[in-house]
């Protein structure tokens, strides 16, 4: 889809809304009043709350799309004013759907409730002895071979690169040029790889086996698919690559490890904060991302670095959140596994949390969600007839499987008022697809343009 000449500004201003979502500032905040002034009007200024949305009302609007039988059986929506604090409609929401990756949503806000949107994650060199080193992962889900060199790639990533020349003018300045290695991927624990997801998952590149020492997610080069079968060993080569180009030399094959407790560090990097990295993983959807995260909030709940002891943490912290888990099945952080089932007013309920006075520690799940018809994985949405009076107004996570499609995230009506809402289908037929899809946007888009009070 071809956008408008307007198209940057609308994105600036759609997350000038976001952040005034809660505040309700009748301006756009600092660094954008500038482009508000020189460029034309295009939004009216965000306002604390608009008309009272009526049940009846977001039916009237809602009831053609969300009976468009390219959306199967089991569909359903479910809206909450969040200008005033309470659901307005719903329907089809009395039983879970497969959520696909809106998933994603309870596990970032888990991690960002459990450990905070300024934690950072450190990968270290330490030494074990007199010319031997280990290498150490502390769960980024980021981490990369080398330095980023496009600024604009977001965000700023810790990388392997660095840590060599670190590394290196560590060891040098200690008379070492020779060094034995080993790699300490112990952080996290259980499988590696879900069993609730297909089995072809792994093998397709579709996820990676999650492991707490891993670069580029554990593909064997940038922007493959396929993933190594231990993404922890793939490090540790690729970590011996780096030395040497740092003027180390590595004798012998890296070995698995377990860092001594009082080991001295040599060296280590930082990944992006907890909160750069949620909005990564729910703009682009990533998988692998989200289940270490899962793992993260795990071990911040002291249920362990499993994925059974991530979700254990994820039901107890979005129960301390006040969001009613009792008809959740959770398999996985990612969304990935067909058994998980999750009701709408959960997955709206993450947004609806994020959104509130209560809590603006969650805030970065809002700036995270993709805006329609623009960014991460709503770039291409939006594009179908009826659906452009959401674009750049809607943000929104994702959700997809064969035969699974969703949608929750927020967008300001017409008038003002603050919608969260979440819309979900579990059993579309395979050539419906995009037909099914086109209906979520629909009616995603008919929020943005509704009154709603008659």
């Amino acid at each position: 889809m071809v956008r408008p000449p307007r198209a940057v500004f609308v994105t600036l201003l759609a997350t000038a809304l976001c952040v005034s979502l809660v505040s309700g500032a009748d301006a756009v905040p600092g660094s954008l009043q500038a482009a508000q002034v020189q460029a034309p009007a295009v939004l009216a200024p965000a306002k604390a709350e608009g008309v009272a949305p009526t049940a009846a009302g977001v039916q009237k609007v809602l009831a053609p799309i969300i009976s468009d039988p390219a959306l199967g059986k089991h569909r359903g929506i479910y809206v909450y004013d969040a200008s005033r604090g309470k659901p307005v409609f719903s329907v089809g929401a009395s039983t879970p759907y497969v959520p696909a990756s809106t998933l994603k949503l309870l596990t970032t806000v888990s991690a960002l409730e459990t450990l905070g949107a300024d934690h950072t994650f450190s990968t270290k060199v330490v030494s074990a002895a007199k010319g031997a080193i280990i290498l150490v992962g502390g769960g980024d889900p980021l981490l990369t071979v080398k330095r980023q060199t496009d600024p604009t790639d977001y965000p700023t990533r810790a990388s392997l690169q660095v840590l060599a020349a670190s590394t290196a003018k560590a060891l040098k300045a200690q008379g070492i040029s020779s060094v034995t290695l080993g790699y300490d991927a112990s952080l996290f624990s259980g499988p590696a790889i879900n069993a609730d997801w297909e089995s072809k998952y792994v093998p397709e590149g579709i996820a990676a086996p999650t492991s707490a020492l891993w670069v580029n997610e554990g593909r064997l080069a940038p922007g493959m698919a396929k993933r190594a079968p231990s993404p922890a060993q793939a490090a540790a080569a690729a970590f011996v690559l780096q030395l040497k180009a740092a003027g180390i030399k590595v004798t012998g094959i890296p070995k698995p490890a377990v860092a001594p407790t009082a080991a001295k560090a040599v060296a280590q990097v930082a990944s992006p904060s907890v909160g750069e990295i949620v909005e990564y993983v729910n703009l682009h959807s990533d998988n692998d991302g989200a289940e270490v995260m899962l793992r993260h909030v795990g071990l911040a709940t002291k249920n362990g670095g499993s994925y059974v002891g991530g979700v254990k943490g994820v039901k107890a912290t979005l129960t301390k959140l006040g969001l009613d888990v009792s008809k959740a099945t959770i398999e996985d952080g990612s969304g990935l596994s067909r058994t998980n089932r999750v009701p709408l007013d959960v997955l709206a309920g993450a947004v609806r949390v994020a959104a509130s006075d209560d809590h603006p520690e969650l805030r970065h799940l809002l700036t995270g969600l993709p805006v329609a018809g623009f960014t991460g994985s709503l770039e291409d949405r939006f594009a179908s007839p009826g659906t452009g009076g959401g674009t750049g107004l809607v943000r929104a996570k994702t959700g997809t499987l064969t035969g699974v499609h969703s949608l929750a995230g927020l967008v300001r009506d017409r008038t003002g008022t603050l919608l969260v809402f979440a819309v979900a289908t579990d059993s579309v037929p395979v050539p419906k697809t995009l037909a099914a899809r086109a209906a979520l946007d629909r009616a995603a888009a008919a929020l943005a343009n509704c009154g709603c009070a008659v």
